[in-house]
């Protein structure tokens, strides 16, 4: 009796089964997008985050010939919109707006996280970069760093800094500060830039971290006294206000970036559509100029670059965590 046909057989059904379930997926691909579409973003409506989702979201509405909706989710520094899009139908229609904390800060913070940083998502490409910026109430008796950091050693606990929540690039900024001039300013948390930095112009906490995008009109307006960005060079937004490195810290830099990922089981050819179509609206100048006006530059990428980036970054900032002992508010 010839025995290879029952063993064709066995190689040739799970190959089949295989094949079966690839199809759906590829025939999704094939017709995607076929209704809009959603784009999670982490934070309220105001903030950078929110201002990069939207601009990215008017260009993807055009070229993809589908409405790309905006979706507030914030709260739990982040982790309440990073857990819905992960834990979401893998189908390309909903986008997860990724700030830099999100996955190289907050899994290093947070117990009990519903996503993995690199096991949980599918990367897309990163969008935009800016600088941040130190920015303090006008009552506040110190006009530049130096001034800053020798009151705060002078009287431990004195000031506080608020951020856009626990576990953001934000937070881990004003650590990282913390930590490089030795000083103990207190951290108080928001669910959002726009109540944050409300909370500094209003004089219920001394200072504000955030983004060049928040901060630049209201030092411009004159609300907020710029004292120092932690960038490699001064923004043409803020030309008078000095880096962190110009004001005697040499190496301090923080750049916040914004990049977009989608749940893990994602179809790869809807994840490349994604990718060329981000690439094509960065290019365009209408883009880089909104963008440009918000104090953002524009900074697509490969899907593999973007990955490298979350790497780089979740082991750089866990060192500032571990030595910070930054914890979860």
């Amino acid at each position: 009796m010839n025995t290879a046909f029952p063993s064709l057989r066995r190689l040739a059904t799970p190959l089949l089964a295989a094949v079966a379930l690839a199809l759906p997926f590829a025939a999704a691909a094939d017709n995607w997008p076929s209704k809009p579409l959603k784009l999670i973003v982490p934070y309220p409506p105001g903030g950078a985050a929110d201002t990069v989702g939207r601009i990215y979201a008017d260009a993807l509405s055009e070229s993809l010939k589908q409405p790309v909706v905006v979706e507030n989710k914030p709260g739990a520094g982040t982790a309440i919109a990073a857990e819905f899009v992960a834990n979401g139908p893998a189908d390309g229609y909903t986008l997860n707006l990724v700030p830099t904390g999100q996955l190289t800060v907050l899994p290093h913070i947070a117990k009990n996280l519903k996503f993995d940083p690199f096991k949980s998502f599918a990367p897309v490409s990163l969008l935009a970069y800016t600088g941040v910026v130190i920015a303090a109430n006008n009552a506040v008796p110190v006009n530049d760093l130096k001034g800053l950091v020798e009151q705060a050693k002078a009287a431990p606990g004195k000031f506080s800094y608020s951020s856009s929540g626990s576990g953001t690039i934000i937070h881990l900024a004003g650590e990282y500060f913390r930590l490089t001039t030795g000083t103990d300013i207190l951290h108080v948390p928001f669910k959002g830039s726009a109540p944050a930095v409300t909370a500094v112009i209003g004089g219920n906490v001394n200072l504000a971290v955030d983004t060049l995008t928040i901060l630049a009109p209201q030092i411009k307006g004159g609300k907020l006294k710029g004292l120092a960005i932690a960038s490699r060079e001064r923004s043409p937004l803020l030309p008078d206000v000095p880096t962190v490195a110009e004001a005697g810290y040499p190496g301090f830099e923080v750049t916040s970036w914004f990049g977009l990922n989608v749940a893990a089981a994602t179809p790869p050819a809807i994840v490349e559509r994604l990718n060329a179509e981000i690439a094509k609206a960065a290019a365009s100048p209408t883009v880089k100029e909104k963008l440009a006006a918000q104090g953002l530059d524009a900074w697509p990428s490969t899907p593999a670059a973007f990955a490298a980036q979350v790497r780089t970054d979740y082991d750089k900032y866990g060192k500032v965590v571990r030595e910070s002992g930054t914890q979860f508010d």
